[in-house]
C-alpha cells in the first residue's frame, strides 16, 4: 500500500516513515468515514492514550528525579490532557489529512479540539504498532519537545486550583455560567462567567466551553490571590 501525496507530506512533518502505511491511514480515519472496507481510529486512540501516558510518566521522572508525586501528577495531567494533544496535532497540521465524513467535514471537524486530540493519540498508536515502543517514544518526545521541561511547577488546571482555593476558605465550589455564545454552529465562541459565593467574578471567551471556563478560572485566581 502506498500513501497519498498529502499523507506522505504529513509523515515528513510527523518525522516518522511507516513501514506499513495502512496503520497511518487508519489512524487518520474518523468514524464518520467508516465503511465495510475501512476501519476508524477509535481503537488506536485507546491504545495511543496509554502509550502517551507511559512515555510522559517516564519522561517526567527523568526530567526531575527529586519531584514528589504531588508535583508529578499535575504535570503529567497537563501534558496528556486533550488540550495538549490537540495543540500538538495543530503543530503538525494533522487536521488537514483527517478522513472525515461529509457531515463532520461541514461542521468544522478538522478544527475540533476533541477530534484532533483523539486523532493525535491514534497516530501515536500507529507509530507504536508499526515501529515499536522506542519509535513511539522518540516521536512523542520530539513532538512534545519543550513542553515536557517547561510544564508549570504546579500544573493543576485552573478550575481545580480555584475550587481548592474556595474549599480551603470554607466556600462552596465556584459557579460557572454561559453568558454568551456567538459564531456559527460549526465554530462557536463561548463567554463563561465564574463566580465565587463571596462575590468575586471573572469572564473569559474561547472556542470551547472548557477553554473558556479554564481561562475564567485562571483570571479569577489571579484576582483573589493578589
Amino acid at each position: 500500500m502506498k500513501l497519498s501525496a498529502d499523507l506522505n507530506t504529513f509523515s515528513e512533518r510527523l518525522g516518522y516513515q511507516f513501514r506499513q502505511p495502512e496503520h497511518l491511514v487508519r489512524a487518520v480515519t474518523h468514524s464518520s468515514m467508516v465503511s465495510p472496507h475501512r476501519d476508524d481510529n477509535q481503537r488506536l486512540e485507546f491504545l495511543g492514550d496509554r502509550v502517551l501516558g507511559l512515555v510522559m510518566a517516564e519522561a517526567l521522572l527523568k526530567a526531575d528525579p527529586s519531584a514528589p508525586e504531588g508535583l508529578l501528577a499535575p504535570r503529567y495531567n497537563a501534558l496528556v490532557r486533550r488540550e495538549a494533544c490537540a495543540d500538538v496535532a495543530r503543530q503538525i497540521d494533522l487536521g488537514k489529512v483527517l478522513k472525515l465524513g461529509r457531515s463532520e467535514m461541514k461542521s468544522g471537524g478538522r478544527r475540533k479540539e476533541a477530534l484532533l486530540a483523539d486523532a493525535m493519540e491514534a497516530v501515536l498508536a500507529a507509530i507504536y504498532i508499526d515501529g515499536g515502543f522506542d519509535a513511539a517514544r522518540d516521536a512523542i518526545l520530539r513532538l512534545w519537545g519543550r513542553r515536557i521541561h517547561n510544564v508549570a511547577e504546579d500544573a493543576r488546571d485552573a478550575k481545580t486550583a480555584l475550587q481548592e482555593w474556595a474549599q480551603a476558605r470554607g466556600e462552596v465550589p465556584p459557579q460557572y455560567v454561559e453568558v454568551d455564545r456567538t459564531g456559527p454552529d460549526h465554530q462557536p465562541v463561548f463567554t463563561i462567567e465564574v463566580r465565587l459565593a463571596s462575590g468575586p467574578a471573572e469572564q473569559a471567551t474561547a472556542g470551547s466551553k472548557r477553554q473558556a471556563e479554564q481561562a475564567a478560572a485562571s483570571a479569577l485566581l489571579k484576582k483573589v490571590d493578589t
